[in-house]
């Protein structure tokens, strides 16, 4: 059972938060080396696809191209690849966590939106679990575009298959589709050079406590819950000292 802030309330979840917890007095643990090959896998071949899509499409960048077969390959391939670290990276218990926190919406979440809304409160503290409500709409948006990229390029790859009027809807849903996703990317981007503490989460999987704390507070309040169980069932565990000695002995 999962709660509204993605906690995992299983025997499985609770070795996971204690793993995310293990990062020393002055930084949490935010991501596992599978979760950040996954992520960075996943946006070179995103970058590789928008990137011949550029090269194919505009025309002054298309003039460039010499081997205009060799670029609608790789673009063709690099799309077909991009589900692929994903699926790889479900075997992650840490990923599959993640993926459930991002699917649920707690109260805190509708309070960020509130505030980002009504631009109040933008530079200070707004009350975030381990993915902010901003991250979870974008990762639904991308894996949904993602998807039906996938499906109506295929529909264009495969020309035989499909009548005509299947191929033209293609083309104009992945042509638009394309060009939202290079704008939403890019932005998503120049989001995450504007914060080096996630960079710096991504880049090494532990995070600066501050930061946790100002930037999702109600994930460091977990963490820090979870390090407090921990220390108190690990003194519980401890055997109790022996003040008498049985009688006769010294």
């Amino acid at each position: 059972m999962t709660s509204t802030d993605g906690s995992d309330a299983r025997t499985g979840g609770t070795t996971s938060r204690r793993s995310e917890a293990a990062a020393g007095p002055d930084g949490v643990r935010r991501f596992t080396l599978a979760e950040r090959l996954v992520h960075r896998t996943t946006s070179w071949l995103m970058l590789l696809c928008v990137g011949t899509a550029a090269f194919l499409y505009v025309p002054q960048l298309a003039e460039l191209v010499g081997r205009r077969y060799l670029v609608v390959t790789v673009h063709e391939w690099s799309g077909i690849l991009i589900p692929v670290p994903f699926l790889a990276g479900l075997v992650s218990r840490a990923l599959r966590r993640d993926l459930e926190r991002i699917n649920r919406f707690a109260p805190y979440d509708r309070e960020w939106l509130r505030a980002v809304r009504r631009r109040w409160n933008w530079a200070g503290a707004r009350p975030a679990g381990k993915f902010n409500a901003g991250q979870k709409i974008y990762a639904s948006w991308i894996a949904g575009a993602t998807i039906l990229m996938i499906f109506t390029g295929l529909l264009m790859w495969f020309t035989g298959l499909f009548p005509l009027v299947s191929r033209t809807s293609a083309t104009f849903i992945h042509d638009w589709l394309a060009l939202a996703i290079g704008i939403v990317l890019f932005g998503h981007i120049g989001m995450a050079f504007k914060d080096p503490g996630a960079r710096h989460g991504m880049r090494t999987g532990s995070v600066d406590r501050a930061w946790a704390r100002r930037e999702h507070s109600e994930w460091e309040d977990e963490m820090a819950a979870e390090e407090g169980a921990a220390g108190a069932a690990g003194g519980a565990a401890r055997p109790a000292p022996v003040t008498d000695l049985p009688e006769g002995r010294g």
